[in-house]
């Protein structure tokens, strides 16, 4: 016992802590802790950078980026994202304080928001993004700077792409300009696991950590909530081709994530079922080791909770024979919403139900809040 606490201890960085208390250490035991990080994009060859922006001209002109399967040649029109070849649109950049406490750390994940989806989640709750095409024009050059920025300026952790799915050509061109431009930090590739594997093959040595939600579970759920039909079966193969590339998800001594898979869930009302089901499958096909968030953040946003848009059209009634008796008219119903069964917050024990069948089914590493001054890590 006594020469596994001094393993321990030798491996520990808290030993070695600085008199400066910029930075703050924490334990954490192999395999997940790592001394340093070198981003997978700078261990790249040239050759290898050549013949990624061969393939990303090459997606754009045949667009099979996701499930889709659009194949438009996007220089002459768009497909269901709506975002053409020579540009991405952008809603916001800036460092965010709205991730995971490994992700977004002090200074907060350099987020780019990208605006257009493959998908329609009905409650989507940047709609205003990615339904609605809201935002400005950048080259991947120009993205490649704002990286720059973000890691000069704002002093971010990473470089955090949000909802890239659609856009992966420019964002492989963007990555591999940045590196020229001086680019050091961890790429983010944060994800709706709505992914074609060509499309990760693309990405493959040039993102560090992905970050895939997986949504639902039924394909009835899928069509009827994210407008998709195969998206299980989709984000099955995705989120296990992001595993292949990056492992389970490792952190710096500082607590910062820096390598691997981190899979978000929101729970939904009423559908904690489909929850239980996901981090069954993550547990048995994926790895027990993997980091998961089950998230309890739902609200009704976009279309649910809206009236809904089609009425019955009432036919004129006409006027009763004599000696007839007059019957009152019914009183008109209330019109009713649109997804009315997940028109509600998200209750206690239905996120308590899904933790419970992650334990049950060896999952272990969650993004918990921390119970202390630091990083729960």
């Amino acid at each position: 016992m006594q020469k596994v606490h001094r393993h321990l201890v030798s491996l520990s960085p808290v030993a070695k802590a600085p008199s400066s208390f910029s930075r703050r250490y924490l334990h954490l035991a192999p395999p997940f802790l790592l001394d340093d990080y070198i981003p997978r994009y700078q261990h790249l060859s040239s050759l290898d950078a050549a013949r990624k922006r061969s393939a990303a001209y090459s997606h754009l002109r045949h667009c099979n980026l996701c499930p889709r399967l659009c194949g438009v040649n996007r220089y002459e029109k768009t497909g269901i994202c709506l975002i053409g070849a020579e540009t991405v649109k952008v809603n916001v950049i800036a460092p965010h304080f709205g991730e995971e406490p490994c992700i977004q750390g002090h200074n907060g994940s350099g987020s780019v928001f990208f605006s257009g989806c493959n998908l329609r989640c009905v409650f989507c709750q940047n709609h205003d993004i990615a339904h609605q095409r809201n935002g400005f024009d950048l080259t991947p050059e120009e993205l490649a700077e704002w990286y720059i920025k973000l890691q000069e300026v704002g002093r971010a952790h990473n470089i955090n792409l949000i909802t890239p799915e659609h856009v992966v050509p420019q964002v492989v061109l963007s990555i591999l300009h940045a590196r020229e431009l001086g680019l050091r930090l961890p790429i983010i590739y944060n994800t709706s696991s709505f992914d074609s594997l060509a499309s990760l093959e693309l990405l493959d040595g040039l993102v560090d950590i992905y970050l895939p939600d997986f949504k639902v579970w039924k394909n009835s759920t899928s069509r009827r909530l994210l407008k998709a039909d195969n998206y299980t079966e989709t984000a099955m193969e995705s989120i296990k081709a992001m595993h292949a590339q990056a492992g389970d998800l490792c952190f710096t001594p500082d607590g910062l994530a820096k390598k691997g898979v981190l899979v978000r869930h929101l729970v939904m009302p009423g559908k904690e079922d489909e929850g239980q089901e996901i981090v069954q499958w993550l547990a048995n096909n994926v790895s027990k080791d993997i980091f998961i968030n089950i998230m309890e953040q739902y609200h009704p946003d976009a279309h649910v909770g809206k009236p809904r848009r089609s009425s019955v059209t009432s036919k004129s009634t006409p006027l009763p024979q004599a000696g007839a008796s007059v019957v009152e008219p019914m009183a008109a119903e209330k019109p009713s919403v649109r997804y009315e069964d997940i028109n509600r917050a998200i209750r206690p024990e239905e996120v308590s139900s899904v933790r419970r069948a992650a334990e049950k089914a060896g999952l272990w590493r969650f993004c918990d809040p921390p119970e202390h001054g630091g990083f729960n890590i």
